[in-house]
């Protein structure tokens, strides 16, 4: 099971804010309840869908891909915490695939909460996730950003993402 950086003795003064829990499958609706609506908005802004069509499609994929919530076999959902706010406030949230064979996570989403944006967490974050994947053996940490998503694209890049790719897509009316 992975490790993750709870508090500031898991990365001795380079973090000391920032921890990652296991969500509870009790939390795990309040998660939705950001995710879908933010999912269906980038569908929609991204594949012509409309924002109906859209919030279907994203229900649709995430029970899909997560039938058991934060129990899913093979995903890893976690709540991103401030450690040094009061009850380790959740500040976020991370969802990642761990593939131990090829020794690389991809991530799903990574959200930090409205209220807390603009204040580093996201860069934080991110280290955080590297060294507790870094000290599990993985090599590589891979994700997909929306184009319009230019405060994500940031923060990935001053992490020392680099895009490696462009996802392309075209709507086509059925003959």
């Amino acid at each position: 099971m992975m490790s993750y950086p709870e508090d500031a003795n898991a990365t001795k003064g380079i973090l000391p804010m920032i921890g990652f829990r296991p969500m509870r499958q009790s939390e795990f609706s309040s998660y939705l309840d950001y995710f879908i609506p933010d999912y269906a908005a980038e569908i929609s802004a991204n594949y012509g869908l409309s924002s109906p069509e859209a919030v279907v499609q994203a229900k649709r994929e995430i029970a899909e891909d997560l039938p058991n919530g934060p129990d899913t076999s093979g995903q890893v959902l976690l709540c991103i915490t401030d450690s040094e706010k009061e009850n380790a406030e959740t500040i976020g949230y991370l969802w990642y695939r761990a593939d131990t064979d090829s020794r690389t996570a991809f991530i799903s989403d990574f959200h930090i909460l409205p209220a807390c944006q603009g204040n580093g967490y996201g860069k934080q974050a991110l280290l955080a996730l590297e060294i507790a994947l870094a000290r599990e053996g993985f090599e590589q940490i891979r994700l997909r950003v929306a184009a319009d998503n230019m405060r994500a694209q940031h923060i990935y890049k001053a992490g020392g993402f680099r895009t490696t790719g462009i996802n392309m897509s075209k709507r086509i009316k059925a003959a």
